[in-house]
């Protein structure tokens, strides 16, 4: 009877083991939201984004309020954009901007969700695509300039916005040149009147930028070819007169190389505790 007795309870602990050895260990089981937010801020500091990712997640779905909460939701959007995850990093800046509207550090998240798109953007004319250059994509340029845009309207004082005005200018002069790629394009292939059309639109939507001189250079050329001659001397006329006005020098510098800090939260004293 002993012996049965015996047995019976090396099976159940075996089998109770089995259950604990099938069972994922996970350190954070038990952690305060403290405990778990400066963690989180640690493995962030280190550039260990993908392990500060999965503790924000783990804060997140644990303590969903309070201010912890509040934190790591802008602090895991800045970890996806260190992480390369631009379309994560879109994602939780935006959900911070819904879910905390009035936060004094918005802008932040707005900010943040520029420069996401400002850098998938930078580059993308010097990209070759598989398919023809015709069909190359500046939707990013165009997102981070709304993004700037929105950032610049609603916080126009805030300490971001001299950076994103720099930055609209510079996405002008990108979509602008954008813009006379394809009408090259156009013109090596003898679309001639495409290509006036798209260098048209240059001038007219993107002025003072630099692309407007080779736009109207481009304008001269397409009307020669389609036999206009009229429109080509008006557009001459209108080149000659803006270079000798000077109005196509481009002095607009580039935006300085981005050191987009993750502490905007020295108000709640979070990393002290």
């Amino acid at each position: 009877m002993i012996r049965i007795l015996v047995t019976t309870l090396i099976a159940v602990a075996l089998l109770s083991g089995c259950g604990i050895l099938g069972k994922e260990f996970d350190e954070t089981e038990g952690w305060s939201a403290n405990e778990l937010y400066s963690k989180a801020a640690r493995e962030l500091d280190s550039a260990n984004y993908k392990r500060a990712i999965e503790l924000y997640r783990k804060l997140e779905a644990r303590y969903p309020f309070g201010r912890f909460a509040m934190q790591g939701q802008l602090d895991i959007a800045y970890a996806y954009y260190k992480a390369e995850e631009p379309e994560q990093a879109l994602a939780a800046a935006d959900r911070f901007i819904k879910l905390y509207p009035q936060n004094p550090y918005v802008d932040y998240a707005y900010y943040l969700k520029g420069i996401v798109n400002y850098n998938r953007s930078i580059g993308f004319l010097d990209r070759f695509f598989p398919l023809d250059t015709a069909q190359r994509d500046p939707g990013s340029a165009m997102d981070a300039f709304n993004d700037f845009s929105e950032l610049v309207r609603l916080y126009p004082n805030s300490k971001y916005a001299a950076d994103a005005r720099q930055r609209m200018l510079h996405l002008r002069n990108m979509l602008a040149e954008g813009e006379l790629h394809v009408a090259r394009y156009y013109m090596e292939r003898g679309a001639y009147l495409a290509a006036v059309a798209r260098a048209q639109y240059v001038v007219e939507r993107f002025q003072r930028t630099g692309a407007v001189e080779d736009a109207l250079e481009l304008m001269i050329e397409g009307y020669r070819r389609l036999g206009e001659d009229e429109l080509a001397a008006d557009a001459r006329r209108v080149l000659v007169m803006n270079r000798e006005a000077g109005r196509f020098l481009d002095d607009t510098p580039d935006p300085s190389e981005v050191s987009l800090a993750r502490r905007v939260w020295d108000y709640l004293g979070l990393d002290r505790n």
